[in-house]
């Protein structure tokens, strides 16, 4: 018989510990429970974790993912908002001394938090480092946002494997010309690729969703120029920008578009050189952001950014 890859997958398990804790899943916190040992197994094979890496896990609930992550890696740190859940946490996590757990909205989630969690594994003899991989199955509300914001705000972390609603997987890994293809794709293009994925069915949880899930992989990804060479950090910011403005009105223009976003948000100067951003970066103004692909972003961030350093500088001049 083959082992199971977490003793909480199954049915009977998860509910004898809610029982245990009085517990029932809260809407609120979209709190799906998985009850698939076979889908737990794919994502570990899937995410590749092992003996070197130090994971991330947001939304661990009562531990059915954590207790299959880490006897498998040297550290895993669980972000879990739900004040509930943490003795249920010390109860079936309690003999993994490479586990701990921090108390927090995923969204306000730093570094600090990050090293903090480091120091207290430390303490307890677990010598690691920042997290490389994010290994989760998220909270569906907040999904899209929490990989985006975590591959910009946290280098040192190299993939994500991560449970997220259908149609959300969609949009990460959407082509150009495709409905699903918007400023979400470009801005985690920008970061990360999709490396695999498979899908979920609404049985595989407790309670079952309305909704169809999927498991993606994503890794990390550095943005080059056109020769290669590493872009500055305040490129790809503003090619993100770049990309909220071609997809600001979907159905203009993208000269049309990116004029409307930034007159929208009183910036004078770059809703006037809309038409010069979009010559510079050699893209046609009639056509739609929906066409252009991650290196016609790239382009306009550095545009966007020459832009803006010109201006700065030319202030000084003024000055």
């Amino acid at each position: 018989m083959t082992a199971k890859a977490s003793p909480l997958a199954a049915p009977r398990a998860t509910a004898e510990v809610l029982d245990r804790f009085g517990l029932a899943p809260k809407k609120r916190f979209g709190q799906n429970f998985l009850i698939d040992d076979g889908v737990v197994g794919r994502i570990l094979a899937l995410s590749e974790v092992g003996p070197t890496d130090d994971v991330l896990e947001v939304g661990p609930g009562i531990g059915t993912l954590s207790a299959a992550v880490a006897p498998r890696v040297r550290s895993l740190v669980a972000v879990e908002r739900d004040a509930e859940l943490l003795p249920v946490l010390a109860h079936t996590m309690g003999a993994c001394a490479n586990f701990c757990v921090l108390r927090c909205d995923a969204l306000d989630l730093t570094e600090a938090d990050l090293a903090s969690a480091r120091a207290d594994l430390a303490d307890g003899g677990i010598a690691c480092e920042l997290p490389n991989k994010l290994v989760a199955n998220l909270p569906y509300a907040v999904a899209a946002t929490v990989v985006l914001g975590f591959f910009q705000r946290f280098e040192h972390l190299r993939s994500a494997t991560v449970m997220v609603q259908r149609e959300v997987a969609e949009r990460m890994r959407a082509v150009p010309g495709t409905k699903d293809y918007g400023a979400y794709t470009v801005k985690l293009g920008m970061f990360a690729r999709p490396s695999g994925s498979f899908r979920v069915p609404p049985s595989s949880f407790m309670p079952q969703p309305r909704v169809d899930s999927t498991v993606i992989r994503l890794d990390r990804i550095e943005c080059e120029d056109a020769d290669g060479r590493p872009l500055a950090a305040s490129v790809v910011r503003a090619a993100c920008q770049m990309a909220d403005a071609a997809f600001f009105a979907r159905r203009k223009t993208i000269a049309n578009s990116v004029r409307s976003f930034f007159a929208s948000r009183g910036d004078v100067m770059a809703a006037g050189a809309a038409g010069a951003l979009l010559a510079n970066a050699g893209i046609d103004g009639g056509v739609r952001g929906e066409t252009l692909a991650m290196a016609d972003f790239l382009r306009l961030g550095q545009a966007l950014a020459n832009l803006r350093h010109d201006h700065v500088d030319r202030g000084s001049q003024d000055a």
